[in-house]
Parts: structure tokens; C-alpha cells; sequence
């Protein structure tokens, strides 16, 4: 069974070295890279933004950061939408289902708050992703591509609530 809730502080630095892992074991970042840095920064996450894990067996094996348009961590979140971002899964817990319920929760949040979307940025290197955000009814909307960095281009991906 795979438990959701919000990060503790006794969790962030767990939190911070599964997501930059992921991110830099699987290409997507440099170890060099200063986004590296952000995101083992947990603690600066859970205080602009929310900070989920993905529990299994009481070992968190998943997180994902959820942020409001106010928020410094949104980066293409409009009014009546919701940000997702930074969503890591332990290589281990791959394939059972946790990237998939942490994303279902956040859909879950936004209907809850009565948001009108969700929106996630992506990069097109992140197959497995992409494949938990075109399941979950994510899709493209090209117009709010962005690039963080020159040479660094994002997927805007939407999933629209009502």
C-alpha cells in the first residue's frame, strides 16, 4: 500500500537526496548544475510550497512538490491552476504505481481547492514520466513551452478539472 502525505522536517533531507538522485541518475541534471542544489533543498521547498512523500512500508519511496501561482516555485501555473514539480520515485519503487498515485493526489488537491487545472513542466528526455502525465490526461499546450535555462526546453503539459 502506498501511504501520501506531507513532508516533515525530519524527512527533507531523505526527500532532497531521493529527488536530485533521480534527476541526476537519470540524466536529467548535472550534478554541477545549481538546480542540483535546489533540489536537495528541500526545507526552502516545504516553506514556499508543499511537500509531498510516497510512503511504502514506511520507507518513503516518492515525493513531489506541489505549488500554488503565487508561489516562487510555480513556474507556469496561471490563476485556478495547480503546479506540480520535482516528482521523484526511488528506482526501486519503479513500475508499482507510486509516480501515479502521487500525481492522483495532486489532481485530488486541485479538485478539492476547486481548481480549474493542473499544469507540470517536463523534459522530453523524461519518458517515464510522461507516460504516468499522458495516462493521467496531461496534454501538451506548446504556447507555454519555456526554457529555464538557454538550450533547456520545457514541456507545458495541462490536465484541465472541469
Amino acid at each position: 500500500m502506498i501511504d501520501i502525505r506531507t513532508a516533515t522536517p525530519a524527512d527533507y533531507e531523505t526527500v532532497g537526496e531521493l529527488t536530485a538522485d533521480v534527476y541526476i541518475g537519470g540524466g536529467f541534471v548535472s550534478e554541477a548544475d545549481t538546480y542540483a542544489d535546489r533540489l536537495r533543498d528541500t526545507a526552502t521547498r516545504a516553506e514556499h510550497a508543499e511537500v509531498l512523500v510516497a510512503e511504502v512500508d514506511g520507507r518513503i519511496v516518492g515525493s513531489v512538490t506541489i505549488a500554488e501561482p503565487a508561489s516562487s516555485f510555480a513556474d507556469v501555473a496561471e490563476r485556478g491552476e495547480l503546479e506540480f514539480r520535482m516528482l521523484a520515485v526511488s528506482e526501486s519503487a519503479r513500475g508499482k504505481g507510486v509516480g501515479s498515485a502521487l500525481v492522483k493526489h495532486v489532481l485530488d488537491v486541485a479538485y478539492d481547492r476547486g481548481d480549474r487545472a493542473v499544469v507540470i513542466s517536463t523534459q522530453p528526455e523524461m519518458v517515464d514520466a510522461r507516460r504516468i502525465y499522458d495516462r493521467n490526461g496531461f496534454v501538451p499546450v506548446p504556447e507555454r513551452n519555456w526554457e529555464p535555462v538557454p538550450g533547456v526546453e520545457l514541456t507545458a503539459l495541462v490536465r484541465e478539472l472541469v
